[in-house]
């Protein structure tokens, strides 16, 4: 059984999602930096996933960083810190693990506290977020019928958390409860999260599903094949505007055209009370070579002017529930997220 990321007391192991499928080949890092890198790189990606190793990335620089006093690794912590909260500006899962990070330093104050205690809670993260996937999955498993054709887009499962998923979370739990669904996978240009890495972990649950290109879903919806749409998400705003890949955005639209429930799947982490809409999440530009090219071979004019955001948002008028750990919230627009989050 594959994992996503791992403590391992002195290192930071992970699966090199860049790999996959062709490989299954997991770098060991015991270098913050490095583990640093591996979120801008996309050695691992996934909100849940990136706050969890951006945690044990700030405990293992507890742990090598050379220090005189208690004060003096606060302050260098306080620079870890900040180098993770770069690495990746969209996902709010990311800043939700640095500040529980944040919060341990500053209650602790001698060096072998801090180091303790930021491992401790490094792998606290990961445990709760592999527990808060199966009470999405639990949550939202009734929305999906025995017989239904799910399409999902970009990849919201094991790989994309500490384990289990949110969107693949909610699938996993409809066929643990007995019902036969069939999985249609976009392959989500210019990344191919999709293709990558959500076809081939269903394929390793041996959950039937077919892959296809992004400008394909429309025409499955027109035609009646695709039942319910479950994504996860990297920010959710409070009215409920919710941030997933690239391309979920044009998903929701033909769904709502069409009457085809759009699911978002996320854990509490995922629900930014302090942003108040969509418009207000900042957007990542990744680079142009993601779209010029693809496995090493250009497929783009060189020179050509190239866009490249990695996300889009959804309104939350076309989400027809936003599923969590806590509970679900159903026709967000108007209710948004404050009542679930207490804010």
């Amino acid at each position: 059984m594959y994992y996503t990321v791992k403590w391992n007391g002195d290192a930071v192991s992970m699966i090199d999602q860049r790999e996959l499928p062709g490989r299954v080949v997991y770098r060991t890092y015991t270098n913050y930096h490095d583990v640093a890198a591996s979120i801008t790189d996309m050695v691992t990606r996934g909100a849940p996933a990136i706050g969890i190793t951006a945690a044990m990335g700030i405990a293992l620089a507890a742990k090598t960083l050379e220090v005189t006093d208690a004060a003096d690794l606060k302050t260098q912590l306080a620079a870890v810190c900040e180098l993770f909260a770069k690495t990746r500006p969209t996902a709010v899962n990311l800043f939700w693990a640095i500040d529980r990070m944040k919060a341990i330093i500053a209650a602790n104050d001698s060096v072998d506290g801090i180091r303790a205690a930021l491992e401790k809670e490094a792998v606290r993260i990961l445990e709760d977020d592999v527990a808060m996937n199966k009470k999405i999955g639990a949550n939202g498993a009734k929305y999906i019928a025995d017989g239904d054709v799910v399409m999902t887009h970009c990849n919201a499962g094991a790989l994309a958390t500490g384990g289990y998923g949110t969107a693949l979370g909610v699938i996993r739990a409809a066929v643990e409860a007995g019902k036969k669904i069939e999985v249609f996978a976009c392959e989500t240009r210019p990344y191919l999260q999709g293709a990558r890495l959500t076809a081939w972990e269903l394929q390793q649950d041996n959950i039937k599903v077919t892959l296809i290109t992004d400008n394909m879903a429309g025409h499955f919806m027109r035609a009646g094949v695709i039942k319910k749409i479950v994504v996860g998400a990297d920010r959710i705003a409070a009215n409920g505007d919710a941030a997933n890949k690239i391309g979920t955005y044009t998903h929701s639209v033909v769904a709502k055209a069409h009457g085809i429930p759009f699911y978002v799947a996320a854990p509490t982490s995922t629900l930014d009370p302090a942003t108040e809409t969509g418009d207000a999440i900042v957007i990542e530009e990744r680079g142009i070579d993601e779209v010029a090219y693809i496995q090493g071979v250009q497929i783009a004019p060189e020179g050509i002017f190239i866009r490249n955001p990695a996300f889009d948002v959804t309104p939350a008028e076309n989400i027809t529930a936003i599923i969590t750990e806590k509970g679900n919230i159903e026709s967000p627009k108007g209710t948004g997220i404050r009542g679930l989050v207490g804010a």
